[in-house]
């Protein structure tokens, strides 16, 4: 039997999983994510896991096909990252140090399109192989798959959907400089910035308190049949709605898959993307399915065991 590992880097901790080569996960654990001096603990941390699990296990080196890892940023084809503010890395060639430290194969992502990934081989895109995933949590990220590869692009900025320029009109800037950006209305953030504006201004009963409103207040009171957290939704719904239009004429996806922690709310969710979707797609892509993601915050290592035994196939 064969096996490998995913690893999804994150600012906070470093999941991890062991998986046989069929999708198997059989152990999964955390580890913390040392972000100090720059984050130079973070990958030793990672190869010394990884070798007592194999120690643990009884396995041996040559039964690992290797270990795929994703990381919070974007990742050139060499593995190779510029910076990662979540981490506090500068240059990193995270897959040559890695390989180093642990003596195996590794592969290299950006978080969000290993998710993708996860969730295309045993998550919400199953048995698809065009899929674009869109996580909405305190950003929005997503990742693009077509003929069941990642696009990741010259830069490594592949399906940065969040920095889709929704709204010419927009005088904010986002977190990226711009102004417009998806990210300002479909994230999390973004939910609570539109209920406020909605809220400054809302003279009709509601049981959302400007002061405290999260994104998943707006979700609950929407499926209590709360008319301005409904309209609300409606306004996040047709910028997330017609930006995956945009998207889906360049993509042309089977499935888009919803995921993060807005994702959360359930199937209430779908039809407020979907409705304004349908009226702005290309004819070619209206039978687009959209799906929930399933993996929850486990599509990370899947994504990261897929990203390998990708490479090494």
């Amino acid at each position: 039997m064969k096996y490998c590992f995913g690893v999804d880097i994150g600012g906070t901790t470093v999941k991890m999983g062991l998986f046989e080569k069929d999708g198997k996960i059989l152990d999964k654990w955390e580890i913390i994510t040392k972000t100090e001096e720059e984050g130079k603990a973070v990958l030793p941390d990672i190869a010394t896991s990884v070798l007592e699990k194999i120690n643990i296990n009884q396995l041996k080196k040559e039964d690992i096909i290797g270990i795929g890892v994703g990381v919070p940023a974007p990742v050139s084809e060499k593995g190779v990252v510029n910076g990662s503010a979540n981490i506090g890395w500068g240059y990193k060639d995270v897959k040559g140090e890695l390989e180093v430290l642990t003596e195996l194969p590794v592969a290299v992502g950006n978080d969000a399109n290993v998710a993708a990934l996860g969730e295309m081989w045993q998550g919400g895109g199953e048995g698809q192989s065009n899929i674009i995933m869109v996580t909405l949590g305190t950003g929005v990220g997503g990742g693009v798959i077509i003929g069941g590869s990642v696009v990741v692009g010259a830069h490594g900025a592949g399906g940065e959907i969040g920095h889709l320029c929704v709204n010419y009109e927009e005088t904010e800037t986002c977190g990226c400089g711009n102004r417009g950006c998806l990210e300002q209305y479909a994230s999390a953030t973004g939910i609570v910035r539109l209920a406020k504006k909605r809220l400054a201004e809302e003279t009709r009963k509601t049981g959302l308190n400007s002061e405290t409103v999260t994104a998943k207040d707006v979700f609950d009171a929407v499926k209590d049949g709360d008319v301005v957290a409904q309209e609300i939704a409606v306004e996040f719904g047709r910028y997330l709605g017609y930006g995956l239009a945009n998207l889906a004429v360049v993509a042309d996806p089977a499935v888009i898959v919803i995921g993060g922690g807005v994702s959360k709310a359930g199937d209430v969710l779908i039809p407020y993307i979907q409705k304004p979707f349908l009226e702005r797609a290309f004819f070619a892509n209206r039978n687009v399915e959209f799906k929930l993601a399933t993996l929850g915050n486990d599509a990370g290592i899947y994504g990261s065991a897929k990203l390998i035994l990708d490479k090494m196939n």
